[in-house]
């Protein structure tokens, strides 16, 4: 690869720097429920989640006395919801959430102010979740709400990633309780998730005011977390002002798309008032069986978490990016003097002006270059400039940057791998736990080993055995291959 080196700078080694979307993650769930399936399904949580501590509880008393100065998610039903000193939990716990399950299909099914009012007690919870012995059973659910509740934590108060929030908004508990499990499984580490129930609570949310006329047209960007979000799911009806039952949803896309043009929009509705926002959004059909695989996909290519997607106007694919080396590649034909290189020039340039790259970069690892990208409004032959220059200097640090697994230096797949067999169990728990395998992976143009990494999480022996098996798989499959470097 071509590029001026950074005089001295041969044997330089950079510090690996993984994007850490939740640096406070939670280490004790405390249960109290007279539900049995709660109690008897809870194993989940340590199976999936085995940085935690699970505490079970039988009565009141023990539960509104605990106390740590660590995240901690308190999961309760209906009856033990109404017997517990929130207030007292709250001064216990800095950190801490009170995640409802509910069991009611009220509360399943109602926007907050009509469930509140037939169930007073349900305003004490933070989060709220159904249950049932059918579609929400509890190992279902239990990792979707654990999850939700860190998310909210480190939102609120430690997170310091750009571009990661996933925006759902709808105010029927039922339907992010089916939804979240499934959303959780594509995402992974590499986001996290907000819930907002009603137009004024995802007003504040997004632009920081509690009524449009208060969003500021020039400096939106600096109140709330708009700037963050990388995708916006919504359904059409949800409480707007004092009414329970609004196109509110409507309202929200076409603040989104005048504010946030670059944040993708689902509506997920089967309402006829969503069609007329196919301009603006994708439309999700609720309830479709193969709507899942379509969401899915929708993800992968438009949120930044797979491919890139290079299209023209008319919406035909030009090309499937898959790491920065054919990003890279991509950039060496838009320099040419040729029909194909204008037209790539074109594309790429409107791009840049919505913003798409630096989202693309973040969810990639490449905070630095993501951050220096997101200002500029470069065009023509001087954006593709900027574009070589900034890949190239990455490249040439990624080739450059080792991962760390204990004290030892990662450079290659074959060290990875044998780097694993002898490092202590912990300190590949602490990677695997944090998603650090596939963000170095990713930077080091390996997306697909870094994709079937993501999801796994385990501890000792048998989380060891299973990444060396993985591995062993996909090492003859990239033998050949030679990751862009300098």
């Amino acid at each position: 690869m071509g590029g001026t080196k950074p005089k001295g700078s041969k044997n330089r080694e950079f510090p690996f720097a993984p994007r850490v979307i939740n640096p406070a993650p939670i280490a004790h769930v405390v249960i109290f429920s007279a539900e049995e399936a709660v109690r008897k399904e809870a194993g989940v949580l340590e199976k999936e989640m085995p940085w935690l501590t699970v505490h079970h509880f039988s009565d009141p008393l023990s539960v509104s006395a605990f106390q740590s100065d660590k995240p901690v998610v308190f999961l309760l039903d209906d009856m033990s919801l109404s017997f517990v000193d929130t207030d007292r939990i709250r001064e216990n716990n800095r950190d801490g959430v009170i995640v409802l399950l509910s069991a009611s299909d009220v509360v399943h099914r109602s926007p907050p102010a009509v469930a509140e009012e037939k169930h007073p007690h349900i305003r004490r919870a933070d989060l709220i979740f159904a249950i049932n012995d059918l579609e929400f059973r509890p190992s279902r659910i239990l990792p979707a709400a654990v999850r939700a509740a860190e998310d909210l934590i480190n939102i609120n108060k430690y997170s310091r990633a750009r571009r990661y929030i996933f925006l759902i908004v709808d105010d029927e508990p039922r339907w992010f309780s089916q939804f979240l499990p499934v959303l959780y499984k594509i995402i992974g580490q590499r986001a996290a998730v907000r819930l907002t129930r009603t137009y004024e609570e995802t007003l504040r949310f997004l632009f920081g005011v509690e009524h449009e006329e208060d969003i500021d047209e020039e400096e939106f960007f600096l109140r709330g977390r708009g700037d963050d979000v990388v995708c916006l799911i919504t359904d059409v009806f949800f409480p707007q002002g004092d009414l329970t039952r609004t196109v509110a949803g409507v309202d929200l896309i076409k603040l989104i798309h005048r504010f946030y043009p670059r944040i993708p929009a689902i509506i997920a509705s089967k309402a006829k008032e969503a069609e007329g926002q196919r301009d603006k959004a994708f439309i999700l059909p609720k309830g479709d069986p193969e709507a899942i695989q379509i969401f899915r996909d929708y993800i992968y290519d438009y949120t930044g978490m797979g491919d890139f997607i290079l299209s023209r106007r008319d919406g035909s694919l030009i090309r499937r990016i898959k790491h920065v080396g054919d990003l890279y590649d991509i950039i060496l034909e838009a320099e040419k003097e040729t029909e194909e290189a204008e037209e790539l020039r074109s594309v790429l340039e409107e791009y840049g002006r919505r913003d798409y790259f630096s989202t693309w970069f973040y969810m990639h690892g490449f905070r630095e270059m993501a951050d220096e990208l997101r200002p500029r409004r470069d065009r023509g032959r001087r954006l593709i400039s900027v574009l070589k220059r900034h890949l190239q200097r990455e490249m040439i640090k990624t080739s450059r940057t080792p991962l760390l697994l204990g004290e030892l230096k990662i450079h290659s797949l074959s060290e990875l791998r044998e780097g694993l067999k002898t490092a202590k169990p912990e300190n590949i728990q602490r990677l695997s736990d944090s998603d650090v395998f596939s963000t170095w992976l990713e930077q080091n143009c390996y997306p697909e080993l870094a994709e079937e990494l993501r999801p796994i999480h385990g501890s000792g022996e048998p989380l060891r055995d299973v990444l060396i098996g993985i591995l062993d798989l996909w090492l003859p499959r990239y033998s050949l291959r030679v990751p862009p470097s300098e």
